[in-house]
């Protein structure tokens, strides 16, 4: 894969912000969607600071050679409910959070402590390329529900037929999803230099301006159906975020050891889970980049950059971060690896976070609109994964059932819930991959 600007180039500054605000809009969507889910009065803009701080440690760990955005974690998303359900109050909730990303992190601190004395070459052992492609693969595969709930946002879902009844809202939201995605299909097969470059900004601004066509028609004539964007938000906007440290210092005196126990044992599994999406991630990279991410600057130095930086972003906004899918789709697609990039883009959501007006704008983009993209960012997750598999030999039925049942378990949606722990679809796929591969290799060869 041709790379415009590797991971140590410089664009210029213009561009650097530019590409910057592609990431950012790349990642918008799931690091503000954690507290929104997660609720009792968490902050979307806090959250985006946490993304931002969490980057910069991150960064600075991996000594500025990986480039990749770090954002609210979906997998710790049973942890925080259980934060706030054990806490005897929202302020011991918010303690809590912070308390849950420390164990967490912590994790991630011995795990790398291990493999900095042991090395790699057992987690190569473990995942080759026949468990980590699929696996690559299925992190893709398993959005795609997500992508197409959202273009098809504004349809009804019929559970009965499997299938969406559309009406007229459905079909306008569903036209913006596929402007948005053509857009971005042809920016980035025929497009010249920067257009080919920034094809997401270019995307979302089409159908962005579709959706904005149908709204004015709509409120003007005081049709629901054609209202596509919501700017409702702007009535109410919050100028300072609100950091979650701030509100669990009033609820320290009300944590106890046995809510400490209850958050550890709903953040320390799901941290081996994330570790393994962590593997997955850095392979997935490092194929893009054509630069092993787990030698140089080594895992144990990704391990505690984004260990730490979860930390650091928990203590702002509250959500546990992890290495985000969408921004390593971001890096392929535009053919732009430059870690200043990166850099870039941590800043800017750091200031975006206290300039309500912009972050009110970009919550403004409609979910028809980011379901385009998200079908081209999902896809090519799942395609890179595939083609990690190309030099993998399925003539070798180890390799051959080793692939499959990564990828049956993962498309069947396999997610297991063993009590306060959530084994993700990916998570699932990749434990079930790492124990047939092991076994089939017990096999000598004839």
């Amino acid at each position: 894969m041709k790379l415009t600007y590797n991971v140590k180039d410089k664009p210029g500054f213009g561009k650097t912000l530019v590409f910057a605000f592609q990431q950012v809009l790349a990642i918008l969507a799931a690091t503000i969607a954690v507290p929104s889910i997660i609720g009792n009065g968490m902050s979307q803009s806090a959250a985006l600071f946490g993304a931002g701080i969490g980057t910069l440690v991150y960064l600075c760990f991996t000594k500025f050679k990986s480039p990749v955005f770090l954002g609210s974690s979906f997998a710790f998303i049973g942890s925080m409910f259980a934060a706030f359900g054990g806490a005897a109050s929202a302020a011991a909730g918010y303690a809590g959070l912070i308390l849950g990303a420390a164990f967490a992190g912590l994790v991630y601190v011995v795990i790398a402590i291990v493999v900095k004395f042991a090395g790699v070459k057992w987690i190569n052992k473990l995942m080759p390329a026949s468990v980590i492609g699929p696996t690559v693969a299925i992190i893709g595969l398993s959005l795609a529900g997500n992508a197409v709930g959202d273009a098809l946002k504004y349809a009804e879902y019929d559970a009965a037929n499997s299938a969406y009844n559309m009406g007229l809202k459905g079909w306008l939201g569903l036209i913006c999803a596929l402007v948005t995605l053509f857009v971005v299909f042809f920016c980035s097969v025929y497009g010249k230099k920067m257009a080919k470059m920034i094809p997401f900004i270019i995307g979302i601004a089409a159908g962005y301006a579709v959706a904005a066509i149908f709204t004015v028609i709509g409120n003007a004539n005081g049709i629901e159906a054609l209202q596509i964007i919501d700017f409702s938000g702007f009535q109410n906007m919050q100028w300072v975020p609100d950091f979650t440290f701030v509100k669990a210092f009033n609820g320290l005196s009300e944590v106890t050891p046995s809510y400490i126990a209850t958050i550890a044992a709903a953040y320390v599994p799901v941290a081996f889970v994330v570790f393994a999406e962590h593997i997955a991630d850095h392979k997935n990279l490092s194929s893009i980049i054509e630069s092993d991410l787990l030698e140089e600057p080594g895992l144990h130095r990704t391990l505690l950059g984004d260990g730490i930086g979860s930390m650091a972003g928990a203590f702002f906004g509250g959500c546990p971060n992890t290495t985000y899918g969408e921004s390593v789709g971001c890096v392929a697609i535009s053919g732009n690896a430059s870690v200043v990039t990166i850099f870039a883009t941590a800043i800017m959501c750091l200031v975006a976070s206290f300039f309500a007006p912009f972050t009110t704008f970009l919550a403004t983009i409609p979910s028809c609109v980011m379901g385009g993209v998200c079908i081209a960012l999902y896809g090519f997750i799942a395609v890179s994964g595939l083609k990690m598999v190309q030099n993998v030999d399925l003539n070798d039925n180890k390799n051959l059932f080793t692939v499959s049942v990564i990828l049956i378990t993962g498309i069947g949606s396999m997610a297991l819930q063993i009590g306060p722990v959530k084994l993700t679809t990916v998570a699932c796929a990749l434990i079930l991959g790492i124990i047939v591969n092991l076994v089939l290799s017990c096999k000598k060869d004839d």
